[in-house]
């Protein structure tokens, strides 16, 4: 099966990416089990997934709840194959002396996030009890807005968001990959924290590590602030201009087993911005100088992701019908002609429109 015609998104609706920030959320994320049918579970909940958020979104409508789904590499070549996301790839490893940002297996994220627990819990129910026969989870997270949106560090976390336009801008893809105009990239990872150790650390040098006053939030000034911060290298500028991503990182945590962490996750309309980032707190800018805030932090999880429009999700399968007479047809042909490549000859179900 390929990937919907471009012709039958030209009214793209991009999923809620750059939905209000919220109080809770889960993060999800699943792996496509091997197996006959499971691959075919997965395409046919792509349509449904608007369905199923609507049923809970109406119990709470003022909940805020919203659903973004993604798709891993080797989960879209399995689902949908050609054409492709120009930049979709799996999460580059990266290694740095003791620094290592993990790849770790992802097939499907799902971020869901609302006022309140709840809503986020009723819908990752009804999501699994959908397709659980066909997933294993990988990862399950249900983060927490911390106080004045801290992190469990003590810091203000996600400050230079961009908003508005702005948001909508850093995130969506647009006219550089016509044929997924109106998606999106996520990267996510999944830090702990050495709590106890960081908090021995004196205000003045947490401050340094991460670039901000502790308590007013206010970015120090570059004549004090060291060019290691985090601050100073996830600020990325290309060509006089900066490029933005969007965090809605959360924190999480079990407090009676010790553990303390921030899920990070950001979105943006292309994946090179947040890696570069990544390779600027690992490696350092220039090598060496990298982010202190790692000596602190241990990245248990990496996937990157892509989000596809609303619309895509929607219109996956929508032509099987049509789709399945002339595979048919095919398959016979191909029959008649003694082909045994070892090929189903199902085809494509949307066409065969290249991507460039």
């Amino acid at each position: 099966m390929s990937a919907p015609k471009p012709a039958n998104m030209a009214r793209s609706e991009p999923q809620s990416v750059a939905a209000p920030l919220t109080r809770a959320a889960i993060f999800l994320v699943l792996k496509i089990n091997d197996g006959p049918g499971n691959l075919d579970t997965i395409r046919a909940f792509c349509p449904d997934l608007s369905s199923i958020f609507r049923a809970v979104d109406f119990r709470d409508i003022e909940g805020g709840l919203s659903c973004v789904m993604g798709l891993g590499s080797a989960a879209w070549d399995q689902l949908f194959g050609s054409p492709r996301p120009a930049q979709l790839h799996p999460f580059r490893e990266i290694r740095a002396g003791a620094r290592h940002a993990v790849s770790t297996p992802g097939d499907l994220m799902f971020h869901l996030r609302a006022k309140n627990m709840d809503l986020c819990f009723e819908l990752a129910t009804q999501i699994m009890a959908r397709i659980g026969s066909a997933v294993s989870t990988v990862d399950e997270v249900q983060g927490f807005r911390y106080f004045d949106d801290r992190d469990l560090l003590g810091f203000v976390d996600g400050t230079e968001n961009p908003r508005g336009q702005e948001a909508v801008d850093a995130v969506l893809i647009g006219d550089e990959d016509p044929a997924f105009r109106g998606g999106s990239y996520v990267i996510v990872q999944k830090y702990v924290h050495k709590v106890d150790a960081w908090n021995e650390l004196s205000t003045e040098a947490q401050e340094r590590i991460i670039g901000r006053k502790k308590l007013s939030d206010i970015e120090l000034a570059d004549s004090v602030k060291p060019t290691s911060a985090h601050s100073a290298l996830t600020t990325i500028v290309e060509n006089g201009e900066e490029k933005k991503i969007l965090r809605d990182n959360m924190p999480f945590g079990r407090p009676g087993q010790g553990e303390f962490g921030t899920y990070f996750i950001g979105y943006s309309r292309s994946p090179h911005t947040t890696e570069q980032m990544l390779e600027n707190m690992f490696i350092g800018r220039p090598p060496g100088n990298y982010d202190r805030l790692l000596d602190f932090s241990t990245a248990l999880t990496g996937c990157l992701f892509f989000v596809p429009t609303a619309s895509f999700l929607d219109a996956v399968g929508e032509d099987a019908g049509n789709a399945a007479s002339t595979d048919t047809a095919a398959s016979k042909s191909a029959e008649a002609n003694g082909a045994k490549d070892g090929s189903l000859h199902i085809g494509s179900l949307k066409g065969e429109t290249p991507h460039e």
